[in-house]
């Protein structure tokens, strides 16, 4: 049964939805301060915030147990992802649940700061009549500049176009295609900045994103331009903004997020009489929230039980096709891990992997990922994940190559990995037939086809008669009973390895009389 603590509101349908999952309790548990949180999450597997929760680097300290922090949003400031990853805690968010909210406000923050509307109410309000102070401006046919092309930024795009605006776009990483099909005008920063009537932030936050809008970027803006801010707070320098708007370089901006939230008094945009301001409320719709909470609800569900990742933010490596179509291959890969540690005769310093074919060609990362996963996890005194595997890897001084050339096995969608140790070196490779059912088809210079599950007997001996005889009857003197037999040689009369399936472990005194065999020159039994 795994715990899930819930600690930030969520909405009734995606809590109903928890119910409906019988290997998870939830207790939903909100408005604690942050002493009170770390005294309780060592007691749980799963978290669940929003933007009020802040997930620091001492309370995923005191969470033993935590496997996963999902996040009902697309933003995750509040959770200090690095230190998740460091301890193996997957961090999910919901990117695209609330998209098309945060692009209606945008939309609406624009039309409200064009037309003056929050004032001209506030000024019908008052009883006042005063028609000719709120003359304002039109969409169509400016030029709207939009920096940050992700689901959000399109969404603005198509909306801006249908109001008849030209649309530029900057983001390093648009692709012309997508721009074409939308019908906008990938630019550099500097023309979008000196071109654009209305610049509206989309762009992720990140160390060079951080303070994006300063006072160099202003300078180059339009005269008179207008900022709309749906984003993030700190993507613009405040101090910056609100000089910009008291000089006229601006004529106006709209903000719904602030550097710090909620915004202090003293905050440069509060007060001032051409700023559209609002309490961050771009997901805040009632289909939004529902969408957000079920989305969550289930990607941390199946994430707790292992079965699927999307939407990962710390995941080390990217997956084109989503976890459920890389899973068969990522667990082929973590079975050649264990099988390589189970086999190697000293410590592990090097993997050297090789994927060919259609699928596996676009997987290395997430192959290396998941044979270091193999590798460690029999080693280590914590839990080793896709997440953790990488940074446990190095700090263990365990490196992971991409080379060419290991076999010439004809398989499709081969696996090929040598482990290499101090004074010695293995090659396994392994296959999935029919894509879901994984072999071992070459161990060094042997080429076999077997099961690689369970207990497993692999061992070595001189290819004479005799051999196999003599082991089964060992075997089933001490009651081991054989489920799988599998051999590969050389050459008649040279080596052989066999791969042994067995229904339970041997105990020492039989491994002892194995290796007593003459004819046998090593044997190890691995657990995979």
């Amino acid at each position: 049964m795994y715990r899930l603590l819930v600690s930030d509101k969520l909405g009734a349908v995606a809590l109903e939805r928890l119910k409906e999952y019988p290997d998870i309790a939830v207790d939903m548990k909100t408005g604690l301060s942050p002493e009170q949180l770390i005294e309780i999450i060592g007691e749980y597997d799963g978290l669940i915030v929003r933007s009020g929760t802040k997930v620091t680097a001492d309370l995923l300290a005191a969470a033993k147990k935590l496997r996963v922090v999902g996040r009902a949003g697309v933003g995750v400031d509040n959770i200090d992802v690095k230190a998740a990853s460091m301890r193996g805690v997957v961090v999910m968010n919901t990117p695209g649940a609330n998209s098309m909210a945060t692009a209606e406000l945008t939309m609406a923050l624009m039309l409200a700061v064009s037309r003056n509307i929050p004032q001209a109410h506030a000024s019908l309000k008052a009883g006042e009549w005063r028609r000719s102070d709120f003359v304002g401006g039109q969409l169509y046919r400016k030029t709207l500049g939009v920096i940050g092309f992700g689901r959000v930024g399109k969404l603005v795009a198509e909306r801006a176009k249908a109001f008849g605006m030209d649309i530029l776009v900057f983001d390093p990483g648009a692709l012309e295609e997508t721009a074409r099909e939308l019908g906008v005008l990938l630019v550099e920063m500097d023309d979008l900045l000196a071109q654009s009537d209305y610049i509206t932030l989309h762009a992720a936050l990140l160390p060079d994103t951080t303070k994006l809008i300063n006072e160099k970027t202003l300078a180059q803006m339009k005269d008179g331009a207008i900022l709309i801010n749906a984003a993030r707070g700190k993507l613009i320098d405040e101090a910056a903004v609100a000089a910009a708007l008291k000089s006229g370089k601006l004529a106006a901006a709209a903000v719904d997020v602030y550097s710090s939230e909620p915004p202090q008094a003293d905050n440069p945009l509060l007060g001032l009489p051409n700023v559209v301001h609002i309490p961050h409320l771009g997901a805040s719709t009632r289909e939004a929230e529902t969408d957000v909470g079920i989305q969550i609800v289930a990607q941390v569900a199946s994430a707790l039980r292992g079965t699927d990742f999307t939407y990962a933010v710390n995941m080390p490596f990217e997956l084109e096709h989503g976890f459920a179509a890389a899973r068969p291959y990522l667990e082929l890969a973590e079975t050649l891990g264990r099988l390589h540690a189970g086999l190697a005769d000293k410590p592990i310093q090097r993997l050297e992997v090789e994927a060919h074919g259609d699928i596996v060609g676009g997987l290395v990362r997430a192959i290396g990922a998941g044979l270091l996963k193999g590798v460690l996890e029999s080693s280590s005194d914590i839990p080793v994940n896709y997440i953790n595997a990488p940074t446990l890897a190095n700090e263990r001084g365990l490196t992971t190559t991409q080379t060419v050339g290991l076999n010439n096995l004809d398989y499709p969608n081969l696996v090929a990995c040598r482990a290499v140790w101090d004074g010695g070196r293995r090659l396994l490779a392994g296959v999935l037939f029919g894509g879901s059912e994984p072999r071992v088809v070459q161990i060094d210079e042997y080429r076999l086809e077997a099961r690689p599950e369970g207990i497993v007997l692999v061992m070595q001996n001189r290819d004479v008669p005799g051999v196999i005889g003599q082991v089964g009857t060992l075997l089933g003197t001490h009651g081991v009973n054989i489920g799988e037999w599998r051999l590969g040689r050389v050459r008649p009369g040279g080596e052989a390895l066999s791969f042994i399936t067995l229904d339970s472990q041997p105990s020492a005194a039989a491994l002892a009389e194995l290796g007593a065999i003459p004819a046998v020159t090593q044997a190890k039994v691995v657990q995979l």
